[in-house]
C-alpha cells in the first residue's frame, strides 16, 4: 500500500493512512515546483476539451498546465473536490528511470494502539512474512500492478488491481486502489499524472538490471492513464496522513486509457484477467483466509518486486461509529497501499473484498476497509459513466 492515507466515496479520482502505500505528502501552502521530471521535455501533453473546460473553471490556463503548471501545488491550484479530477496524458513522462525511482508512498502510519479497547477489535495478529510472487508475475497475479502518480514531493507509488466492469463484460478498463493513492484527503486534493502499470517488472529484474531495461520490458502491458477516478466523500472530508482518519472508507476506482491511444483492446483483454468485486463478503468468522498483494516500497523493500501475504483475517475497529475493518498479519510496507485483498466471495469464487489501507510503522500487520454500499456506489458510478465505451 502507499505510505499515506486512505480514501473514501466521492466522484472523481486519484492517495493512504499510516498507510502502507504511497509516498510522503505535505501540506504545502506555498506551493512547490519540482524539477522537470524525466521524459517531460519530449513528452506530449494531450488535454481533451472537457478537461480544458474544467481547468478554466478554476482559473487555470490549459496552456500553462501543458507547460508545467501541473507541478504547482499551491493550495489554490490543488483541485480537491470530487468533480475536479483532471489527469491529462503526458506521453513519455513515466520513463523506466522515473518509474523505478518513484519509491515514496503516501504517508499515513498508524500507531500499534490505534484500535483502542472499544469496538470490535480482535487481538493483534502475528506478523506474516511477505512472500515474493513467482515470476513472471503475469502468470500468477495478472490483475495486479503498480500505481504511479505525482504529489508535492515528487513521484509516488501505490498498488492496484484490475477489476471487472458490469457495464462492459470481458472488456473492463477499471482499476481498484486505495483512496489515499489518488486523493490527499482533507489537507489536499487529487494527485496528478496517475498511471497504472500492470505486471510492473514482470520478470523480477534486479535494480541494476532495471537501469538498462527498456520501457517495453519494465511495463510489458503498457501504461494506462487514469481517465476518471472516484473515492469516497468520507475520505475527501476526513482522510489524514496519520491516526487512521477516513481509513474505513479508503478505497477508490479508476477508469483508465492506454498512454499510446486505443489499441482496440481493453485493459482486461490486454492482461487477460479481471477480478470480480464482492460487496457482500462473508463475516470474518466465515473467512478462512485473505491474500493481500502489492509492491511495497518503504524499507526494507524497494518497490521493484510484487509480494503477497496470506492470513486468516481478524477485525479492527478504528472508531466505534465507523465500519469495522479487516486486519491480517503482513510485513509489507508503504507502496503496497491500494493492493487488492482476495478471498472466496459470496458466490464461492475468488473476488476482491478489500484493499490495503493502513498499518503500523513497525509493519507487522495491514488493515483494509470492508466494502459496503459506499464502495459499491463508487464502483457502479464509474462503470455507468463509461457504459458501452
Amino acid at each position: 500500500m502507499p505510505s499515506g492515507v486512505l480514501a473514501a466515496t466521492a466522484a472523481v479520482a486519484v492517495l493512504a493512512l499510516t498507510a502502507t502505500a504511497c509516498g510522503p505528502e505535505e501540506d504545502n501552502a506555498g506551493g512547490t515546483t519540482p524539477s522537470a521530471p524525466a521524459g517531460q521535455a519530449d513528452g506530449k501533453i494531450t488535454i481533451p476539451d472537457d478537461l480544458k473546460d474544467r481547468l478554466k473553471e478554476h482559473g487555470i490556463d490549459p496552456d500553462r498546465w501543458r507547460d508545467g503548471e501541473w507541478k504547482n501545488w499551491d493550495k489554490d491550484k490543488w483541485l480537491r473536490e470530487a468533480q475536479d479530477f483532471v489527469n491529462p496524458i503526458i506521453d513519455g513522462l513515466w520513463d523506466p528511470d522515473r518509474m523505478r525511482e518513484a519509491d515514496q508512498p503516501p504517508e499515513n502510519p498508524v500507531d500499534n494502539d490505534i484500535s483502542g479497547d472499544d469496538g470490535v477489535t480482535d487481538p493483534t495478529p502475528a506478523p506474516v512474512q511477505a512472500a515474493e510472487v513467482a515470476t513472471p508475475y503475469h502468470d500468477n497475479a495478472p490483475e495486479a500492478g503498480k500505481l504511479l502518480f505525482d504529489g508535492p514531493k515528487g513521484p509516488m507509488v501505490c498498488s492496484a488491481t484490475v477489476v471487472k466492469d458490469p457495464a462492459n463484460p470481458g472488456k473492463s478498463n477499471m482499476v481498484w486502489t486505495a483512496g489515499h493513492c489518488v486523493h490527499a484527503g482533507k489537507a489536499g486534493g487529487w494527485y496528478r499524472n496517475i498511471v497504472f502499470v500492470p505486471s510492473y517488472n514482470n520478470d523480477n529484474l534486479s535494480p541494476t538490471e532495471l537501469e538498462t531495461t527498456p520501457k517495453e520490458k519494465v511495463a510489458p502491458y503498457g501504461l494506462w492513464w487514469g481517465r476518471w477516478a472516484q473515492t469516497s466523500d468520507q475520505w475527501i472530508a476526513q482522510g489524514a496522513a496519520t491516526g487512521g482518519q477516513g481509513a474505513p472508507y479508503d478505497f477508490a476506482v479508476l477508469h483508465v486509457t492506454p498512454e499510446k491511444g486505443s489499441t482496440g483492446k481493453s485493459l482486461e483483454e490486454t492482461v487477460g484477467s479481471a477480478l470480480a468485486v464482492d460487496f457482500d463478503a462473508p463475516a470474518v468468522p466465515q473467512i478462512a483466509d485473505m491474500t493481500a498483494t502489492g509492491y511495497p516500497a518503504a524499507p526494507p523493500f524497494d518497490g521493484q518486486k510484487l509480494l503477497r501475504c496470506k492470513d486468516r483475517p481478524g477485525r479492527l475497529s478504528v472508531r466505534q461509529d465507523e465500519p469495522t475493518m479487516y486486519r491480517i498479519g503482513c510485513t509489507m510496507t508503504g507502496g503496497s497501499s491500494g493492493g487488492g485483498w482476495v478471498a472466496t466471495g459470496s458466490d464461492g469464487r475468488p473476488a476482491l473484498v478489500s484493499n490495503t489501507s493502513i498499518g503500523p510503522v513497525s509493519a507487522g500487520w495491514l488493515a483494509g476497509p470492508r466494502l459496503g454500499k459506499e464502495a459499491e456506489g463508487i464502483y457502479r458510478a464509474v462503470s455507468e459513466k463509461y457504459a458501452g465505451q
